[in-house]
């Protein structure tokens, strides 16, 4: 075989193997779609304090395991507990107003009744002497002055209930209708609520990661202080949209982690998001800016699927965990190479 016949072999053989592997991606990208662009996610929660102040104690450690209700930090109490013992202070002032105004509502009827005696008594004399001066009894300067008399008599009186009217809108109802005790209660509660905030606990199981927190630093309310992790995983793979179209919630996958190459665990997909990012439009009073692109081939826009492990690996895989999600087909023979594809990806992976 002369050197241009062996030439020429080498290009047909070249160019039928790259027939065949084209053909193969073609294939296998349509019947047994695989992505490398998965990871494991897990909810990472801010943890952020309630009330300011400085740090006073820190109760975890870094990457340390908490459960739900474990303090994880508390703020120097001492102002917070002032201010309980100032609100208490108020309510028991609110309360005793409440007990002189009842001994001034009890003096102010009182003093209604007996200007109600004085004023009856009074009405009568001037009725009498008005009777007298109609027959020539007494003169006028008399029948006049008992008028005046019964007259002053009845504004004692009218002011005297006006005072007891103002002393009951004063004083108000008892107990949960008397509004400045609940005023005061209600500073009380806020008092002891944001003491019991000194103390932050985990709202949830999970891992304390990256701590940076220490005594003395200060802490400003909603702003975060340290980072935990849930213990709850989920992975999440991001597939180009023509491989998703006959996907739905059940479909089975096979999924490797960079961890634990060529080893595959079975799954399925638990939910399909329903857009991405690039998709969604803010109503922000601006005009559309259309997507441009000087490239002959479009990049495909990737849909994120979410996949639920039958079973987790023995170790806890970190938040950020790099895998490769294979959607399986129903063939048998197109499963063993979907499972020889994944399995060969992952090694490569490893190596690299």
């Amino acid at each position: 075989m002369t050197p241009d016949e062996k030439f020429a072999r080498w290009v047909k053989v070249a160019a039928l193997s790259f027939v065949l592997i084209f053909g193969y991606f073609l294939v296998a990208d349509n019947l047994m779609p695989l992505t490398p662009h998965a990871m494991v996610t897990r909810t990472v929660t801010k943890v952020a304090p309630q009330v300011s102040g400085p740090v006073s104690a820190l109760a975890v450690e870094n990457n340390q395991r908490v459960h739900q209700g474990d303090i994880l930090f508390r703020i120097e109490s001492a102002p917070y507990r002032i201010a309980v013992d100032q609100a208490k202070l108020a309510l028991a002032q609110a309360r005793q107003t409440n007990a002189q105004l009842d001994a001034s509502l009890m003096a102010a009827r009182q003093d209604v009744s007996a200007l109600a005696s004085v004023l009856a008594q009074k009405a009568r004399e001037a009725k009498r002497l008005k009777a007298l001066f109609a027959k020539n009894g007494v003169s006028q300067q008399q029948r006049d002055d008992a008028i005046s008399a019964a007259n002053t008599a009845r504004a004692k009186w009218e002011a005297a209930k006006a005072r007891v009217s103002a002393l009951q809108i004063q004083r108000g109802g008892d107990g949960a209708s008397n509004i400045a005790e609940q005023v005061a209660l209600s500073k009380l509660k806020k008092a002891q609520l944001n003491q019991s905030y000194t103390t932050v606990r985990a709202s949830h199981d999970g891992v304390v990661t990256n701590l940076q927190l220490d005594v003395g630093a200060y802490a400003s309310a909603g702003k975060p202080l340290m980072a935990l992790v849930s213990e709850r995983a989920d992975v999440i793979a991001d597939f180009r949209e023509k491989s998703v179209r006959d996907v739905h919630t059940g479909t089975p996958v096979n999924v490797t982690f960079d961890s634990e190459p060529g080893k595959l665990y079975a799954g399925h997909v638990s939910s399909v998001d329903a857009g991405v990012s690039a998709g969604q439009i803010d109503a922000n009073g601006q005009l559309a800016s259309p997507f441009n692109s000087n490239r002959w081939v479009r990049d495909a826009q990737r849909m994120r699927l979410h996949i639920q492990l039958d079973e987790w690996p023995g170790h806890s895989l970190p938040t950020g965990a790099r895998a490769t999600v294979q959607l399986m087909p129903e063939s048998a023979v197109t499963q063993w190479l979907a499972r020889a594809q994944v399995g060969f990806l992952s090694m490569l992976h490893y190596i690299y």
